[in-house]
């Protein structure tokens, strides 16, 4: 059975709705209040809904489903090309009606758990961030008083106790108080992203998929617990392969006349999960002692960071396959699939 196309473009007060009435056939634009959009939704046979995949689609998206409704949230980058003429809700909504009736790679729709675990890292990260922007102010503000310091975060805790005692016999003692406080700062943060590592560690424990992708050279924590979480159903993927596309670690393309030119990696997707899986693909280069001959093999014939990238798609791929088969990691498994001629 067909279903109703719907276009929903979600706001933080009104949401702006747009289809085509069945029975009438008339144009239906309507805005609705936040409270009311599910009642809207509620009593009316299921209908295939899309919306971009922007701030709390994915809430909207679960409660639609409970409701029977099927959901598509796509990226906005897909939708924009259907938007025509100027900007306005009326017009977004539009567009998404239109996308969604366009085939596509939907972005998945997470459950709260496996949302809570991608929360979880994004406050890791910001932590992070902080923590290095704090570092760096510190630096800069010593070195304008010429107490210069390595990049190092060892060098800095070494060195920053016997600076603020030189800078103490010439400089108010207001700022040298402030200058160890943002340092004692730095320690804090440290107990903080800790305690939140520790959080995702019982739950890579708790979880079979995490676990089990885990054992993977280069999966370590944050990838195990990021990857399952960002994927939500392997199997809606239909390859190794597609995965990798969709976090961005295949060649961008570019065509004309019958001639594909190959590029650089595309760079679209999830930038976290391919940050992680690149930082540990090049850890997998540097302390392994023995990376397999495939990736040896490819040393000889492609630059180190090339390489690194190649290993970062097959970890990837390796990801897909152990969750979508359900099987154990095994190294030096060989597929047995019948490859294309």
């Amino acid at each position: 059975m067909l279903l109703m196309p719907v276009g929903i473009d979600i706001a933080k007060s009104v949401f702006q709705i747009h289809h085509i009435d069945v029975e009438t056939g008339r144009t239906v634009s309507k805005a609705i209040k936040r409270a009311s959009l599910l009642d809207y939704f509620s009593n009316r046979t299921p209908c295939l809904i899309g919306m971009e995949a922007c701030g709390g689609a994915q809430h909207w998206a679960r409660q639609l489903v409970k409701l029977g409704h099927q959901v598509r949230l796509m990226p906005a980058r897909f939708v924009k090309a259907f938007n025509i003429g100027n900007k306005s809700d009326a017009a977004d909504a539009r567009a998404i009606w239109l996308a969604v009736q366009q085939p596509c790679r939907p972005v998945a729709v997470k459950s709260e758990a496996q949302q809570a675990v991608l929360a979880m890292h994004r406050m890791r990260q910001q932590l992070v961030k902080m923590r290095t922007m704090q570092i760096n102010a510190l630096r800069g503000l010593l070195a304008e008083y010429g107490e210069v310091m390595g990049r190092s975060r060892t060098v800095l805790d070494k060195s920053i106790p016997g600076a603020l005692l030189r800078l103490a016999e010439r400089l108010p003692a207001m700022l040298i108080d402030t200058l160890r406080d943002r340092w004692n700062e730095l320690a804090k943060m440290d107990e903080q992203i800790a305690r939140i590592e520790q959080r995702l560690r019982m739950w890579l424990k708790q979880d079979k998929d995490c676990s089990a992708i885990a054992q993977i050279p280069g999966v370590g924590l944050l990838t195990a617990t990021a990857a399952v979480a960002t994927m939500a159903d392997a199997k809606s993927f239909r390859s190794g392969r597609e995965f990798a596309a969709f976090i961005g670690l295949v060649p961008r393309q570019h065509g004309s006349g019958g001639k594909i030119g190959l590029f650089g990696i595309s760079k679209r997707g999830d930038t976290y999960l391919r940050t992680l899986l690149t930082h540990g693909a090049r850890c997998v280069l540097a302390n392994a002692k023995d990376s397999g001959l495939w990736v040896e093999q490819l040393k000889k014939r492609r630059p180190p960071n090339v390489v690194v990238v190649a290993l970062a798609n097959k970890m990837a791929r390796t990801i897909w396959a152990i969750l979508a088969h359900g099987r154990p990691y095994e190294r030096g498994y060989q597929s047995q699939s019948p490859r294309l001629v």
